[in-house]
């Protein structure tokens, strides 16, 4: 610890400036105030829509917005949201270039064209026009939850208490698509619920629901701390299987040709009961139509020149890469100008 010296003199000699000489302090103060706050204005700011905690867009869109506020020259920031369908709203709706700012977000595929094309109950009459692709991120598992003995098949969850994910959210639009395509109606269950990742997740341990579904990328943390609160009490995670021959996965590729895969979902992952096969989707991150050209080419430079901040912190942006960045592009949800410009280069 340094003690400071009993010798210092309290009371210096100032002396004071002029009246003349704080004149010119003052409005050399107001001048670098006044450049100070256009320099800030004219600073975009982008504000980043994800998802609930414990779910891969929440970190995905917190690691980016760090990257973007250092790279990009941009006032980033990230907001937790229900995930896709509020992700668009906000994107198409709260975008203002009349206030220099923009709402970029993730987005599953399939949510996208449906919003685009106003298909979705939230875009009746309102479609999301205005919806454009940056680059497509990671695949997005469809996870359907549950334990080992309680449930195989989609038909094993009549009777049961489920959760089909939070209001808003592509969870919920795969989920409900899911249900109905293999037949089955929500008055078939003992309670329906809609929960983000988290709280499904803490339900199931809870022993309050029996099943939930849950779209995302793996690892899901949540999912992941789920496996291990099961096993502490002697129980295994589990998932109801999407074959590649089943018929929701023929609907799936017919409805969404083009935005939808079965790849295995590996018991090593989890340490579930079984490897199982399940519908993909690969997340787009979109933005509005109504972002400038230059700053869309700014944000997709920074994010792909900087990609190992992103990679080192959120273990699915691994596939974000420029292989796969163009993926969707034969899509009808058309990609932003400023991010061809830059892969085109």
């Amino acid at each position: 610890m340094t003690i400071l010296s009993s010798r210092i003199n309290l009371s210096p000699r100032i002396n004071l400036p002029s009246r003349m000489t704080l004149k010119k302090i003052t409005l050399l103060t107001a001048a670098f105030c006044t450049c100070g706050s256009i320099a800030s204005a004219q600073k975009p700011r982008v504000v980043i829509a994800t998802g609930g905690i414990g779910g891969v867009y929440y970190y995905y869109g917190t690691v980016l917005a760090e990257i973007l506020s250092k790279h990009a020259g941009v006032d980033a920031t990230a907001i937790q949201t229900a995930a896709a369908v509020d992700n668009v709203l906000l994107i198409t709706e709260k975008t203002d270039p009349t206030r220099n700012t923009y709402y970029c977000g993730l987005v599953l595929p399939e949510t996208g064209l449906l919003a685009y094309t106003g298909q979705l109950d939230r875009f009746k009459g309102k479609p999301a026009t205005k919806l454009r692709t940056l680059w497509a991120a990671y695949p997005n598992y469809l996870h359907i939850v549950s334990t080992k003995g309680k449930a195989n098949v989609l038909q094993n969850l009549v009777n049961k208490r489920i959760s089909l994910g939070a209001p808003g959210s592509g969870t919920e639009v795969e989920a409900k698509l899911t249900l109905q395509i293999a037949g089955l109606k929500e008055s078939q269950f003992a309670r329906v619920e809609r929960l983000g990742a988290n709280e499904s997740a803490q339900a199931l341990g809870d022993g309050t629901i029996d099943a939930f579904f849950w779209s995302g990328g793996v690892p899901t943390g949540s999912i992941s701390e789920l496996s291990q609160t099961l096993g502490r009490k002697g129980q295994q995670i589990d998932f109801i299987s999407v074959p590649a021959n089943s018929t929701v996965a023929s609907a799936f590729n017919k409805q969404f040709p083009g935005l939808t895969e079965i790849k295995p979902l590996d018991k090593k992952i989890y340490n579930s009961a079984r490897t199982v096969g399940t519908l993909t989707f690969w997340n787009t991150f979109s933005c509005s139509s109504d972002m400038p050209e230059a700053l869309a080419t700014n944000i997709t430079k920074a994010t792909f020149e900087h990609l190992n901040e992103l990679k080192a912190t959120v273990k699915p942006a691994q596939d974000t890469t420029l292989a796969n960045a163009l993926r969707m592009i034969n899509g009808k949800v058309p990609y932003h100008t400023g991010a061809i410009k830059y892969f085109k280069k």
